[in-house]
Formats: structure tokens, sequence, C-alpha cells
């Protein structure tokens, strides 16, 4: 069966020709089966989230890491949160909020109780507070919820790039 448009068939030629030099310089993807999170991939638990915010952040790590099956490391980590008002009428009234977060995080052996890594995050997001009381309370939760998956995924950056959590024998 052929395609009746060309462009399909060179995407697919350039595709193959441009993995080529991956596969030449031995590049194995962070999540495959011998890359750099196989190590962590359902083996990490987490410390019990006691706000929301911690348990959306618990949530996309899970995501990202999968839920422990036979948890080898527990993640702990400290939690900063902090806003800022961004915009202010001439009447004094703020219209946007910076909504500013800090991890501060720990990975511990579980066979061992030690501590093998830590590391600190940071990052923000902005939320507007122009409208009703209603709309100004969805944007500050979706804000929160933003802010958690974004210091999530640079907790899991972080691990992929810490020696020792790649694959296993």
């Amino acid at each position: 069966m052929s395609s009746s448009d060309p462009t399909i068939g060179r995407r697919a030629l350039l595709a193959l020709l441009g993995a080529l030099p991956l596969a030449a310089c031995g590049f194995e993807p962070a999540f495959g089966p011998k890359g750099a999170a196989s190590g962590l991939m359902g083996q990490v638990t987490f410390i019990e989230p006691r706000s929301r915010d911690a348990f959306d952040l618990v949530g996309r790590l899970q995501e990202r890491l999968g839920r422990a099956t036979n948890p080898r490391w527990r993640l702990g980590f400290k939690m900063t949160l902090s806003q800022e008002g961004l915009g202010i009428t001439s009447d004094n009234v703020t219209t946007r909020y910076d909504l500013l977060g800090k991890v501060d995080w720990t990975m511990t052996d579980l066979a061992t109780d030690k501590v093998v890594a830590s590391g600190s995050t940071d990052s923000f997001t902005a939320y507007s507070a122009s409208g009703t009381v209603v709309s100004t309370a969805t944007s500050e939760r979706d804000a929160h919820q933003r802010l958690m998956r974004i210091l999530a995924d640079q907790i899991v950056t972080d691990l992929i790039a810490t020696p020792g959590f790649g694959a296993q024998p």
C-alpha cells in the first residue's frame, strides 16, 4: 500500500536518519530499560503528604516514577511557598500574583536509613486576581497545581542526573 503524499515517506526517512547518530553515540533514553531512571522506577516511596500542595507534588512524582512496588528509596522533602503581588492598579488593588516555591529534598536508602542524595529546587508561576472571587480562587488553585508539577519534574530530573540511581545490576 502506498501513500499519495510523498512528504510522509520523506519524513519517515528523515526521522530514521536523525536517529542514527543517536544510536551510534550510545544514546539511551532515561526511562528506557537500561536508562538513568531505571533504578528509580517503582522503587521510590514518599513521605506522607500533609497539605494539598504536598499531595499534588507526590502525585506528580508518582506519575513520573511509578508507585513503589518494592521500595528501595524514600524521598523526603520540605516545601516553602510564598506569593508576591505583581500587578497593582492605580487604586492600589493587586491584580496579579507570583507564586514562588522551593523544595529541599533528600533521598534515603531504606536498607541502611542513610541519606544518599539531596538537593533543592525552586520555581515560580503566576495567576490573575482581576476577576470574581471564585475565578481568582480557581486561578490561584491552578497556579499551585502547576507549580507542584514544575517542582516535581525538576526533582525527577535532579534524581536522574544523580549517580547511583541508574540501571541496577
